[in-house]
């Protein structure tokens, strides 16, 4: 694919949509789907207050119950534990075990994370910031068109 100056937005969103498919196909990998990789990425970058399962689904603007049904399947892989620390009346906190630390190693996004830093400081500032333009103006699916 060639890259072109002053591309369409008609382009530009089917590029983006190419992407992300080959992106989420990657996320088939180890026995995991790309929505536990995603946790799991989570939990081994959040601050401990935040590594709760409701703090996982505000994050990723989901519901609670799929993203609870995510962390129970990653508990039973033996990917995340309850913490051994707990604070009193609130919500269980999870910790990556090493187990789940083995797996982040081979973790498929480290590819695009490898291919990101192989672009200009310049390139990832505009494509950071355009990213989070999106992420901010895209409506969600039960917002979306009626």
């Amino acid at each position: 694919m060639s890259i072109e100056k002053g591309l369409s937005p008609a382009a530009l969103a089917e590029r983006l949509e190419l992407v992300s498919r080959m992106l989420h196909s990657r996320g088939f990998a180890h026995d995991l789907f790309p929505s536990q990789w995603m946790a799991l990425r989570y939990f081994a970058g959040a601050r401990t207050d935040l590594c709760t399962a409701s703090e996982l689904a505000r994050f990723q603007g989901l519901a609670n119950g799929s993203v609870s049904r995510t962390v129970r399947t990653l508990v039973h892989k033996g990917l995340l534990a309850k913490a051994a620390a707990q604070p009193r009346g609130r919500a269980e906190i999870l910790e990556v075990t090493p187990a789940g630390r083995s797996l982040l190693a081979v973790d498929p996004q480290r590819d695009l994370e490898a291919l990101l830093a192989g672009l200009s400081d310049s390139d990832r500032e505009t494509l950071g910031r355009s990213l989070d333009l999106m992420l901010r103006r895209l409506p969600t699916p039960a917002a979306g068109r009626g």
